[in-house]
């Protein structure tokens, strides 16, 4: 059931929220959550499908705020709000409001949000793209325990990734991060299997992704040992290798589905490390709602700290105008112009 409101009151969204319950005969609450996403006209329809999907597993209320600036300097000056309430089949397994803003009201989203928030339940804030600099700064951030961003969706994420760590609060998290969590898991799994001290580790993955230089960090971070980022073709994370004293350990994953996992003396074995959807990256995230400590220690670690790829230090730039074809180095990232690559 789909209701539209035009030029409305956040009290008159709450009505027709009542409404659209009692006419489809489920009045109860049963929501879990509410999930505030903050976007962009372009890009709502992607991030409400997400998350429409992973409300199969959180049931919450869905806020879309979408902030419309007008062109004509005569509606920059009017505030108005209009919304679409959806309901039942509509809306998943939960409630879900679209909401437009315009004018004026542009500068107060948090106003229009704070009366639609489900009472005594948590508030998880994602923006899918134009995340603030500070997202607990932020006046919806800050309404949040959890607040989501994916510096990977930005012009420039390794710069991006550097300001998340100089503003990292508690409760700030990043798909980036999420999307290597089955790497974690397994390189984990995999150091379990055998007693070895390991002594350096190379982290190989598209330039200017930000999923691998968290990996990396994570690894240096907590291994306490030499990194070094090497760059390839992708799609994503393309492979992880540990050296030890008992012999290296490799996590090859060259099609962006299927890994193989070699460790020395046992037979190399495939392993499902398929590049998941943005729907299964929000729901692993709803799943958690307290500060992630191990995000934390990794983001701080620091990009610039990642050891530089054995291409890089062969030749310097200003030596040879060969170099000019070798990799940028990990430290140089931050200052270089980004490229986009495809969605992990």
């Amino acid at each position: 059931m789909k209701i539209d409101l035009t030029d409305t009151t956040a009290s008159k969204i709450n009505k027709a929220l009542v409404q659209g319950r009692r006419a489809i005969g489920t009045p109860a609450v049963g929501m879990v959550l509410t999930l505030v996403i903050v976007t962009d006209e372009e890009n709502a329809y992607d991030a409400l499908r997400a998350a429409s999907d992973a409300s199969r597993e959180h049931p919450s209320r869905t806020l879309v705020v979408i902030k419309r600036v007008s062109r004509s300097p005569r509606d920059r000056t009017s505030s108005r709000l209009d919304a679409e309430v959806r309901v039942g089949a509509d809306a998943g397994t939960g409630e879900t409001v679209i909401l437009r803003l315009y004018g004026e009201v542009l500068n107060h989203a948090q106003s229009v949000v704070l009366p639609l928030l489900l009472p005594d339940a948590p508030v998880v804030v994602w923006w899918p793209v134009n995340a603030p600099v500070d997202p607990a700064q932020d006046p919806l951030g800050a309404l949040a325990q959890r607040r989501v961003t994916d510096t990977y969706a930005a012009e420039q994420p390794i710069r991006e990734l550097i300001a998340r760590a100089e503003a990292y609060t508690p409760g700030d998290t990043d798909l980036s991060w999420t999307r290597i969590t089955p790497w974690r898991s397994m390189l984990a799994a995999a150091l379990d299997q055998i007693a070895c001290k390991v002594t350096a580790v190379e982290v190989e993955g598209e330039e200017f992704n930000p999923s691998c230089e968290l990996l990396g960090m994570w690894l240096a971070d907590r291994l306490k040992v030499p990194v070094k980022r090497s760059l390839s073709a992708g799609p994503g994370l393309t492979a992880v290798r540990m050296e030890t004293d008992g012999g290296p350990i490799i996590l090859d994953r060259a099609d962006g589905s299927l890994a193989t996992l070699s460790v020395q003396g046992q037979p190399d074995r495939a392993v499902a490390l398929k590049r998941r959807e943005t729907s299964e990256l929000i729901a692993e995230e709803l799943r958690r709602l307290d500060p992630d400590d191990t995000y934390a220690s990794a983001l701080k670690f620091g990009v610039d700290r990642l050891g530089e790829g054995a291409e890089a230090k062969a030749v310097p730039a200003k030596e040879d105008a060969e170099a000019k074809q070798a990799p940028a180095p990990a430290a140089a990232k931050k200052a270089a112009p980004a490229k986009k690559a495809a969605a992990k």
